[in-house]
């Protein structure tokens, strides 16, 4: 098994594996790993999953409970144009950059269900640190990024939806809606990191230390 499957085992599926009738939202396709199991919950429990990849996937599976779009996940007529009007899970696998993660939350956020999740994958950046095996630039800027606009949005947003994190892997921020009320847009946390109280602070600290 790996890393991404025992995240999404342990984090994901747990937690919607028993929604009857349920209707998923995949973003993000490539071998169908997520897309096969998606399936298999939905034969459990009568359900459909929606599929959509600018690559053709096509050929992962022939359920006849899938449908697959081939289209990016920023087609927004398109793609509620061949799903229901309310979906259960949204799934979120494809370009991992903070301002097109923030641009799918508040396109999609209103078609889930109250008590239905949200799950956005790659938000840590430490398995891509410079010393660490999967060094990457990329990946490591743009999943902090990520994870911090997903902070920027629960902050204005926390009597909406429940957030939490898993750290395997790429990690994974967990969504659960608990209002049908609109979104509020994010905005940039202020924290006092840079305050001159908290530089006297610093200051103190290395002066105690020497």
């Amino acid at each position: 098994m790996t890393e991404y499957e025992y995240k999404l085992n342990n984090s994901l599926y747990p937690l919607i594996s028993k929604i009857h009738k349920i209707n998923i939202l995949e973003f993000g396709v490539q071998k169908g790993r997520s897309t096969l199991k998606f399936l298999d919950i939905c034969n459990k429990n009568d359900g459909f999953l929606f599929s959509a990849d600018i690559d053709d996937c096509s050929d992962v599976s022939k359920d006849p409970r899938w449908t697959f779009i081939k289209s990016r996940d920023d087609n927004f007529d398109l793609i509620k144009s061949k799903i229901p009007k309310k979906v259960d899970v949204i799934f979120l696998d494809s370009l991992h950059e903070a301002a097109h993660v923030e641009t799918i939350i508040y396109n999609y956020f209103d078609l889930l269900n109250k008590d239905g999740y949200f799950f956005i994958d790659d938000i840590s950046h430490l398995p891509y640190l410079k010393n660490k095996n999967a060094n990457s630039f990329y990946c490591e800027i743009n999943n902090k990024e990520t994870f911090n606009k997903i902070l920027e949005i629960y902050d204005n947003n926390s009597h909406l939806f429940d957030l939490n994190f898993s750290f395997m892997s790429s990690g994974l921020a967990i969504i659960k809606k608990k209002s049908n009320l609109p979104l509020n847009k994010g905005h940039r946390i202020v924290t006092r990191e840079n305050s001159f109280k908290n530089i006297v602070r610093l200051l103190w600290k290395i002066f105690k230390k020497n």
